[in-house]
């Protein structure tokens, strides 16, 4: 890919480390302006000075309204304009049970993961509408958006409330031009495995390697994701090659949801053969 998003403005959040990184890299190889959201801030301020005056690093804790609205004013100040809205910011969340969850962990797990791709939706789209051009909203949504079972409650909730928010979007948003779909992603070998698993953060990649050795043979795909992985659609999605593409959830997840995990094959053709053999 060459030049994909030559001359467009994207907003990218979470964009310091894992799937954002990768796709602000990528964003700024295929021509775009990138204003980098996120708390971490000596490493955006680094990340943004090695990759140069087409990058910019703007402070802002998704968790608050008036954070987004402020980013999507300064890109503008700083770009000139608004083209693509990329919601990746995320953690874990509250790791409870449904058995165990209280309403603060819950609230907090929601405020981060859906609430904020809800207000991303919200100032991304009064831009786009101001400029009159139409745009494209991206979400990191998960597989935990698709299926049940592949994290904890708050997370698995908060990732499927944000298929209605892209579903929604396409009711009232794409009457004006605004685009807004959802990558779902695998098992990705990203610093968020790492810290969901209480691992150092010295100690991410080491971590991630070693999963990646031991999960890709679980795969339909024979390997784990990389944030590179989910990067490329995100590309695409931001780009004018998907114009007629919207209110989808694309799962970049090696064909992980599109069988039956688990050992449920081999276990009802050993009960079938137990049952003949009687």
């Amino acid at each position: 890919m060459t030049g994909l998003l030559e001359g467009k403005v994207a907003i990218v959040t979470g964009g310091t480390s894992g799937i954002g990184l990768a796709s602000v890299e990528r964003f700024v190889k295929e021509g775009a302006k990138v204003a980098i959201a996120d708390i971490q801030d000596d490493l955006g301020a680094s990340i943004a000075e090695r990759l140069g005056e087409n990058v910019v690093y703007v402070h802002t804790d998704v968790t608050d309204e008036a954070a987004i609205e402020a980013l999507v004013a300064t890109t503008v100040a700083t770009f000139g304009k608004l083209d693509v809205m990329y919601n990746n910011a995320g953690a874990q969340g509250d790791p409870s049970t449904i058995l165990e969850i209280g309403s603060a962990g819950f609230d907090k797990t929601i405020a981060l993961l859906t609430r904020s791709v809800l207000l991303g939706h919200k100032f991304a789209a009064r831009q786009f509408q101001a400029q009159g051009t139409g745009g494209s909203i991206v979400t990191t949504a998960s597989a935990a958006g698709i299926q049940g079972g592949w994290s904890a409650a708050g997370y698995t909730i908060a990732k499927h409330a944000i298929v209605g928010i892209v579903r929604q979007a396409v009711a009232e948003l794409a009457p004006l031009g605004i685009r807004s779909n959802a990558i779902a992603p695998g098992i990705i070998m990203t610093p968020i495995m790492a810290r969901s698993f209480g691992v150092p953060v010295e100690e991410s990649e080491e971590f991630t390697k070693f999963l990646a050795g031991k999960l890709g043979s679980t795969q339909p795909i024979g390997r784990v994701g990389q944030p590179d992985d989910i990067a490329k659609v995100a590309t695409f999605l931001a780009s004018d090659l998907a114009e007629y593409v919207t209110g989808v959830v694309i799962p970049v997840d090696g064909g992980a949801t599109a069988i039956t995990q688990g050992t449920f094959a081999t276990d009802v053709v050993t009960a079938a053969a137990e049952y003949n053999d009687r």
